[in-house]
């Protein structure tokens, strides 16, 4: 397993129980550590390789009691071949320009992240964020991070996705959509992450967590050829 070296220690701590938002009953538990200084950047791909994600200047790992599902996985880019159910959601998208920006919160983008939110995550803990939490989550990242903007042909925003850039890889970090389009646009990203990965000679995307008993996280499933973060380091997610 491949770890970089740190330039000084860091400090872990454990957040509190809380109710699972994926498994009903259970309670789900984080390591988590602030990503600073000097090093943040070696920290976070350190850290990334060995199952971690980030939220804002934070990375985190769950630890929950007596539970195991979170599995962090990442797709292997010069493996990954597309199905005819990817070119075909290709094809359908093939319209929209997607462009790299800075990561700055817009107005623009906050709408479609609030239509987002109450149409499919309506009630979640997201759905409440105002235009400054939403300009927190974008902003507040201590590594290179940006995002990805798809609009159409008319220059109407239709979906964006949070991207953390690292030596090994692209890292989804979050991304929203217009729901009301029937166009598969969360897998079509994802897709557009990969070949953008490909361009750039980086040879993972790093998906966050997948649980083999959430429908959620159901989708990740189906860019095979998958690795999953395990004791052993990373390997192959079997069928």
């Amino acid at each position: 397993m491949e770890h970089l070296p740190l330039k000084r220690p860091h400090f872990f701590f454990t957040t509190a129980p809380l109710p699972c938002p994926y498994l009903p009953g259970r309670l789900e538990r984080k390591i988590v550590t602030e990503l600073s200084g000097l090093d943040a950047e070696d920290l976070h791909e350190s850290l990334s390789r060995a199952g971690f994600r980030r939220s804002h200047s934070i990375a985190y790992s769950p630890s929950c009691p007596g539970c195991n599902a979170c599995v962090a996985v990442r797709i292997v880019v010069d493996e990954f071949v597309q199905k005819r159910t990817f070119r075909r959601i290709y094809k359908q998208n093939a319209g929209l320009i997607a462009e790299k920006v800075t990561a700055k919160a817009t107005a623009e983008q906050y709408r479609l992240f609030s239509s987002y939110q109450e149409s499919r995550h309506a009630g979640g803990d997201m759905a409440l964020m105002g235009f400054y939490d939403y300009r927190s989550m974008v902003e507040d990242s201590p590594i290179n991070t940006f995002l990805v903007e798809f609009r159409r042909e008319d220059g109407i925003l239709d979906a964006a996705c949070l991207t953390d850039l690292m030596s090994d890889g692209l890292s989804a970090v979050y991304s929203f959509f217009r729901s009301t389009r029937e166009s598969s646009l969360g897998t079509y990203m994802i897709l557009w992450l990969v070949e953008e990965a490909r361009r750039m000679g980086l040879p993972y995307v790093y998906l966050g967590y997948w649980i083999s008993e959430s429908e959620k996280m159901a989708y990740k499933k189906r860019f095979s050829p998958l690795e999953a973060f395990g004791p052993g380091g990373w390997s192959v997610l079997k069928d």
